[in-house]
């Protein structure tokens, strides 16, 4: 059985010749509320000092914050190989007037295989728009919180000290932000063209959103998934139910890492 995960970083359990290193990828699985470690993956001494932005297909995008360089590994696919994870470089990001690229919100890549024989389009983009598995919906998701005061512990964002505009997920109580609303409209053809229409309802699909590339799979290919929902991370961490209109929050599983600095959803995998 295949399920979706979100990536909680890695656990480093020792430091090999030529500065990489080998540690434990941490996992959460939302069905169970629980984490899923995949041991004994190499981290390659090219991502110590990078951050990763986003993630598309399974593939991970990583920025260097020095030189801004980027490369797409799939370090954190439970799938690809423990000892040598690939590594793809990509042109350097540009420095736009506005600082557009300091505030990337998601990636794109237009194949699950950047090594295959056909071309592959990478993307940065800012906005959630999300396409079934079968390419014939498309839905566009707005974003709506509060700010609120808790003595539990939940994950929230807070802008990094060290790099302006570079947010991480912090275990913590106080002030945090939380998911009020998510609000759906999906692209429908009219006479006067395509037009993205309100929706409470989209079905046995579930969204899944966070600083990666937005996607949705039939809840009944996974056990466990909830239909009509939104998974989220990044105003807290928890799932939407359309339906009723309510989110529910996840709490830190046991062995959760006090700090996330790559929060992002993988698409179903087996483990």
């Amino acid at each position: 059985m295949c399920f979706p995960y979100l990536t909680l970083g890695t656990r480093v359990k020792e430091v090999l010749p030529g500065g990489c290193k080998t540690g434990d990828v941490l996992l959460f699985d939302p069905t169970k509320e629980e984490i899923v470690t995949v041991p004994d993956k190499t981290i390659p001494k090219e991502l110590m000092d990078e951050e990763m932005m986003g993630a598309s297909h399974g593939w991970g995008f990583f920025c260097d914050r020095r030189d801004r360089s980027v490369r797409i590994s799939d370090i954190f696919n439970p799938l690809a190989s423990k000892s040598n994870p690939v590594m793809i470089p990509l042109p350097r990001l540009t420095v736009l007037p506005t600082g557009q690229t300091e505030e990337v919100c998601n990636v794109a890549m237009s194949s699950s295989s950047p090594l295959g024989e056909e071309d592959c389009v990478v993307a940065i983009k800012t906005e959630y728009l999300v396409e079934s598995p079968s390419g014939d919906e498309r839905f566009l998701v707005k974003w709506y919180y509060i700010y609120l005061y808790t003595h539990s512990y939940l994950y929230k964002y807070v802008n990094s000290l060290k790099n302006a505009g570079n947010k991480r997920a912090f275990l913590c109580a106080g002030i945090y932000y939380k998911t009020k609303r998510l609000m759906v409209f999906r692209e429908e053809e009219t006479t006067e063209g395509k037009i993205m229409c309100y929706t409470e309802d989209i079905g046995d699909m579930c969204i899944f959103l966070a600083n990666n590339e937005a996607f949705c799979i039939p809840a009944s290919s996974c056990l466990g998934l909830k239909p009509n929902s939104i998974y989220f991370m990044g105003r807290g961490l928890g799932i939407y139910d359309l339906t009723t209109g309510e989110a529910h929050h996840y709490k830190a599983p046991k062995g959760a890492p006090s700090v996330l600095t790559t929060p992002y959803w993988l698409p179903p995998f087996s483990i």
